[in-house]
């Protein structure tokens, strides 16, 4: 009985196996400056828990200051998608409707294209042209756009030497992706119905 006990004592305790099998190796060579000392794993255990993902592109994250449009306006983007994204209303409704489809970030990263490009100190440039890097191009990114890989080799040469139009193929090939796949949905949607109801109301009241 006693010689039972102590074999039962010495039975191995089962190795703990790091949780996600595999783990990733500690070298990081898709940063936008292709080195290798990203401190992205290090702190990636103190991030992984976070559900919201900051941009370094602060501006992009508030709200376009507009006026209220009428309900004309409204009916005409449905007929247009341009003229929505020319509109600072009509991208925050749109911002809105992506939202809940958890693709903002193809507005976002629209938008911080079209703030580089209007940018004209050297410095600036080179700093946006990264943070948007990091922001919506990296594959580390919780908030990376969907690009082909040729677009992903022109933005890659292009970060030797930052321009205010390097983005502009990537820009291109995120907006068409909006208008041909979320902006039907959009218009479907109960945030656009909602917001067109309102006005319309709001209208007829006054």
């Amino acid at each position: 009985m006693r010689k039972r006990q102590q074999s039962q004592n010495e039975e191995p305790s089962p190795v703990s196996q790091p949780p996600g099998g595999n783990q990733r190796p500690n070298t990081c060579c898709f940063c936008w400056c292709c080195c290798c000392s990203c401190s992205w794993n290090e702190d990636r255990g103190e991030n992984s828990g976070r559900m919201a993902h900051t941009t370094k592109m602060e501006s992009i994250q508030v709200v376009e200051e507009c006026k209220s449009p009428s309900a004309d306006e409204i009916i005409s983007w449905s007929h247009n998608f341009d003229k929505m994204m020319k509109s600072p209303a009509g991208r925050n409704l749109f911002r809105e409707f992506l939202r809940t489809e958890y693709s903002e970030e193809n507005l976002l990263f629209w938008l911080a294209c079209e703030d580089l490009k209007n940018e004209q100190n050297k410095k600036l440039i080179e700093e946006k042209a990264r943070n948007i890097y990091e922001d919506y191009i990296s594959i580390l990114s919780p908030k990376e756009v969907s690009l082909d890989s040729r677009v992903r080799e022109v933005i890659n040469r292009n970060l030797l030497d930052p321009n205010p139009h390097m983005y502009e193929d990537a820009q291109l090939q995120i907006y068409t992706l909006m208008h041909r796949d979320s902006f039907p949905r959009f218009l479907n949607s109960q945030v656009y119905k909602t917001f067109l109801e309102s006005t319309e109301s709001s209208t007829t009241d006054s």
